[in-house]
């Protein structure tokens, strides 16, 4: 059965968020834990939902850290944030060949909207599924399948793709095809560790995989 339903993770996978997370991320770690974390410490934390990185930094300040991470990053957001190297474009292209585009993040749904508005793609995506819209965050299954009921698209014509561990195990975990980004900041080969069903080098490759 073909593909026709597609969702993708949004930092990282669609629009480069590196910097302005990175240095939310120390602004923040800098504030509570002072001279405790290097840049490269802190690429671990890129992904899984604020409250479960917090937790492992100062379980007594969850949303003391949520909130002045949240501060940093809707300051700068705008003047950080850029589509990946032609995702616009192939996009819109995927959008015009009539796939069901959805978004499938651990950010709160607003920020999301925001990223999407400042890149130009949110003309592209009419569902949204935010971490303020399920109990449980990827790589529980729940946020792809509530990807998939907005369309009500079947989980053997679905494409989950991402950039990170989560994203690839909460698309198997609800059982659709699964896409790898090899532009992940984590490296490639800790994607291929978890079989992915494909591999992208470049986001164009999408329409390639999707014609065969």
């Amino acid at each position: 059965m073909s593909i026709r339903t597609i969702l993708f993770d949004l930092d990282e996978t669609l629009i480069d968020t590196n910097e302005l997370i990175i240095s939310s991320f120390e602004h923040t770690l800098q504030h509570f834990r002072p001279n405790e974390f290097k840049r490269e410490d802190i690429l671990q934390f890129i992904g899984p939902p604020l409250a479960d990185t917090f937790k492992q930094v100062a379980p007594d300040k969850i949303d003391d850290m949520i909130e002045v991470y949240r501060a940093h990053n809707l300051e700068h957001h705008d003047e950080l944030v850029t589509p990946f190297d032609g995702v616009v474009d192939t996009i819109k292209q995927l959008k015009e060949e009539g796939y069901q585009l959805g978004i499938v993040t651990t950010k709160i749904k607003s920020t999301a909207i925001r990223g999407l508005e400042v890149t130009g793609l949110a003309p592209y995506f009419n569902v949204i599924i935010g971490l303020d819209d399920v109990t449980n965050a990827k790589p529980d299954p729940e946020p792809v399948n509530k990807g998939m009921a907005a369309f009500g698209a079947k989980p053997e014509e679905t494409m989950m793709i991402g950039d990170n561990h989560h994203d690839i195990l909460s698309g198997q975990n609800a059982g659709t095809k699964t896409a790898g980004v090899a532009w992940t900041i984590k490296g490639r080969e800790t994607l291929e560790k978890l079989n992915p069903t494909y591999m992208l080098d470049h986001i164009s490759d999408l329409r390639k995989i999707l014609r065969k």
